[in-house]
């Protein structure tokens, strides 16, 4: 293939017929001229890395339109440096003598090692969870590894991560070109087919990146999605999900390309919304408009349900809390029940009710709700209101939080913000500290210091119960 261009650039066309692996070199070697001296340029260099090129080559022409100098790169397998690619000196073209064949071969060969030894547990695919912020070095941190939680309840193995703090964001990449070409050669050697982005990308980012790298691009707000499309099990959570979707994918609809076939599917695109990603906005916009309808019917039917409870005087005690805190485990051991509970983000969606008597034969009816979590999408805070409506019925609040957890302070007020914004901050809510079993005795003396009204307990241990149950019993008297 021959491309010519002007003095100043070439344009490259797309390589559709090329080899399309996203774990392999593309199979295809770019041999181009520079008219002076100049040695391989950034540009060049950003070429080779997001097109997957075999190797880049230049050899400059001098005035005399004469060749000159020689100079080529290519990618490099993993390495202790982490050196990305190496960029060879230029030499005399007539001092040539490289095997490139030879070279890519080896290079092709290292890739497959490398790759052979990564277990592929895995069906849904390897990811690379990046995180840009301005926030400390400590919080990207923190929210990386809920990030890699919720990737690891989505099916997704996790091949590596990056963090970049930034004095600005960038409006139109999030990361810089310098970043993301790093991204694109570490997806190569980790054999990384997804970029998991824990901050949400605006329409426009998310686009501008699928644009340039053949990886799949998702973010934050699709992952969480993507659970709850897997989680969902009621005709009521299964609307809730599709309409968060349909909602998510609304303003990201474009015409259909290579960049949105990555952005639709499999991880960030599955469950009752699927189907629906690909339609009009006219299509998408009148589905929301029946969704609202179907979950405006059943929050009438929820509030008939809740009518009879008020009828036959039956006080209500709502489980909340951060996701996987072990509000499931906690009503399983109150009322003797089996619903799921699963060390795993978002395990329970629909809520679940179970009756709970009292040793001074007084019942309750005892709820557990969706786990929050912070920076839940508003959309789909909006899609459960249905849910969440459970909890301005109920008489008391039992706020279980993981004690044991290293983020207990931001988890507990993500949670309380979250009531807030339901306007629920006047109810009558109980702290109880869950996992007290797993904290040494310093840790519990600084835990009890910071929460003096909380109530340490270990949901798996009935006996440990004995507190929290007398407190629910004493604000419903």
């Amino acid at each position: 293939m021959v491309i010519v261009g002007d003095h100043e650039s070439i344009l490259i066309p797309q390589l559709d017929r090329a080899r399309q692996s996203t774990g392999r070199l593309r199979g295809i070697r770019l041999f181009h001229t520079h008219i002076g001296s100049s040695p391989l340029s950034r540009e060049d260099v950003m070429d080779m890395v997001f097109l997957r090129l075999d190797s880049i080559a230049l050899l400059n022409i001098d005035e005399q339109g004469d060749p000159d100098k020689f100079q080529w790169a290519h990618l490099l397998p993993p390495n202790p440096k982490n050196d990305p690619y190496l960029i060879h000196e230029p030499v005399p073209w007539t001092h040539v003598d490289f095997d490139f064949a030879k070279t890519v071969d080896s290079l092709e060969k290292e890739l497959d090692r490398s790759q052979a030894s990564i277990e592929t547990g895995s069906q849904s695919g390897r990811c690379l969870l990046i995180s840009v912020g301005q926030a400390p070095r400590k919080v990207l941190e923190n929210s990386l590894s809920e990030l890699a939680d919720l990737a690891e309840t989505a099916g997704l193995q996790v091949a590596g991560t990056m963090i970049q703090r930034v004095a600005r964001v960038n409006p139109r990449f999030i990361v810089g070109k310098g970043k993301l070409s790093e991204l694109e050669v570490m997806a190569l050697q980790h054999n990384a087919s997804i970029l998991v982005f824990d901050q949400e990308l605006t329409p426009t980012q998310l686009r501008n990146i699928a644009s340039i790298t053949e990886r799949k691009v998702i973010d934050r707000t699709q992952l969480i999605l993507d659970i709850f499309a897997q989680h969902a099990t009621s005709k009521g959570g299964r609307l809730q999900v599709e309409m968060a979707q349909l909602k998510y994918t609304l303003p990201r609809l474009v015409k259909q390309d290579r960049a949105l076939s990555r952005l639709t599917g499999g991880i960030g695109g599955r469950g009752p919304g699927e189907t629906k990603l690909e339609l009009d906005r006219r299509k998408i916009r009148d589905r929301i408009k029946k969704i609202k309808d179907d979950l405006q019917n059943l929050r009438k039917h929820r509030q008939n349900t809740r009518s009879k409870r008020q009828q036959e005087d039956i006080p209500v005690v709502s489980l909340v809390g951060y996701t996987n805190a072990g509000k499931s485990t906690l009503l399983n051991t109150l009322t003797h029940s089996d619903i799921l509970s699963e060390d795993k983000l978002f395990a329970t969606l629909d809520p679940t009710s179970r009756r709970l008597r009292f040793p001074k034969d007084k019942e309750v009816i005892l709820t557990d709700t969706v786990g929050f979590i912070k920076d839940l999408p508003k959309d789909l805070q909006e899609a459960f209101m249905a849910t969440l409506e459970e909890l301005s019925q109920a008489h008391v609040l039992v706020h279980v939080a993981d004690s044991s957890h290293p983020d207990l302070e931001q988890q507990v007020q993500a949670v309380e913000n979250i009531l807030e914004q339901l306007g629920l901050q006047e109810k009558t809510i109980i702290l109880a500290l869950n996992k007290w079993d797993r904290l040494d005795d310093q840790t519990r003396t600084l835990v009890s210091n910071t929460y003096p009204m909380g109530i340490p307990i270990s949901a798996l241990r009935r006996n440990s119960l004995t507190d929290l149950v007398q407190s629910i019993e004493n604000h419903l008297t």
